[in-house]
């Protein structure tokens, strides 16, 4: 179906940070698949593990037990502090698993219509009820009816959520985006997460974080809220976790932990041995590797490379960065740079109109990553050139 507004390359070869297309001609990416690839392409070790699983054993289903599942929830239970997992095939789902899981939160307390607060400029996925947590009404137009039981705040505004909490009952959590990526990579103020925290343990409320594009290493530590020291009770992760290979997760601790029984819900391919043997042979590379550190030690690099080259439009220009979470608002809608940055074999993205969204493979290096802020650079002062001045 008409979906896509597919860009006019198609890539046959990855290896690294490196994308080759049908003509042979080489792309450095600076996207890795949206947050995906973040070991990047083609990793041997990975190769390797999924060849060896492929040759054992596919698929089983979870009417029984499933060791790379098992051993993939302990690992990341152990990793995040929460205590149990729920394994779906992408980052939608995993949020549908939040949802599902603070609405029975809520009825289990008698409360009527369980209600969750979320955020404006978020994005949680397409399917009807992440569609209508979604803070993205151009995402939303068109499929209407939207779900009930959601209240929006602006991100970053603690104020608003004490204002919702003085007025709405029948309010069971929050969910929002740790950092938010698809709407404009932003990241709030240093004490946000402990704000909505102590707001959460107050009125009895689930924290819920959406780490699909932030979390497993992108901003330098394991999961984004590792960076405030704060505990969820609940939090979704998916893409960067199989590399590739469809997996999502929803994983819960304290009183979100045993809220799920048998039979309230279940994935046919969720967490099956392939997906999972993806997913644990990722964690064990970027542990291995150091990969994280890496991530911290480029990422600054870029962010900072970024503000010497693009200083002379320091008054137009906002460059956000956490690891390798890099954005660039400029003043104006900039969508026509991601064809012209592919003209020029670099692969980058652009979201919420004005934004230049970069998501590195974990594992890029200095070399690399010079280059791209060498291109990156050299496109956007082409563009504000001949656009603002």
């Amino acid at each position: 179906m008409n979906t896509y507004a597919r860009l006019p390359v198609t890539f046959v070869k990855g290896e690294g940070v490196w994308l080759w297309d049908d003509q042979g001609n080489r792309y450095l990416d600076a996207l890795s698949g949206i947050a995906v690839c973040g070991v990047g392409h083609c990793h041997p070790v990975l190769v390797k593990a999924l060849c060896e699983q492929v040759s054992t054993l596919i698929h089983t289903s979870n009417v029984y037990h499933i060791q790379h599942q098992e051993r993939l929830a302990d690992r990341l239970t152990s990793l995040s502090g929460l205590e149990k997992a729920f394994f779906c095939n992408s980052g939608a789902e995993a949020n549908e698993a939040a949802i599902k899981l603070a609405r029975l939160y809520g009825h289990n307390q008698g409360i009527n219509l369980p209600t969750i607060i979320v955020m404006e400029r978020s994005f949680h996925g397409r399917t009807m009820a992440t569609l209508t947590a979604t803070g993205n009404r151009k995402t939303q137009a068109g499929f209407e009816p939207l779900l009930t039981g959601f209240v929006r705040v602006p991100y970053d505004d603690l104020e608003a959520v004490n204002k919702v909490a003085a007025n709405n009952r029948e309010i069971v959590a929050i969910l929002l985006e740790t950092y938010q990526g698809e709407g404009g990579v932003n990241f709030p103020q240093a004490n946000y997460l402990q704000g909505l925290r102590r707001i959460c343990d107050q009125n009895g409320w689930l924290l819920m974080l959406d780490e699909v594009q932030c979390g497993l290493g992108r901003t330098g530590k394991w999961f984004a809220f590792q960076h405030s020291e704060v505990m969820p009770d609940a939090m979704t992760l998916a893409k960067g976790l199989g590399s590739g290979v469809p997996i999502g997760a929803c994983l819960a601790g304290g009183k979100a932990a045993e809220v799920f029984k048998p039979g309230n819900h279940a994935s046919t391919f969720g967490g099956n041995p392939l997906a999972c043997r993806a997913a644990l042979t990722t964690l064990d590379i970027i542990e291995q590797e150091g990969l994280m550190d890496n991530a911290v030690t480029i990422g600054n690099f870029m962010w900072e490379e970024f503000g010497r080259r693009l200083q002379a439009w320091q008054d137009v220009l906002k460059i956000r960065g956490q690891g390798m979470m890099i954005g660039i608002e400029l003043p104006v809608p900039c969508s026509e740079l991601v064809p012209e940055a592919l003209k020029r074999r670099v692969l980058v993205n652009v979201t919420s109109e004005k934004v230049v969204r970069l998501l590195p493979a974990l594992n890029m290096q200095k070399a690399e990553a010079e280059q791209v802020v060498t291109e990156v650079s050299a496109l956007i002062t082409w563009f504000l050139e001949s656009r603002v001045k």
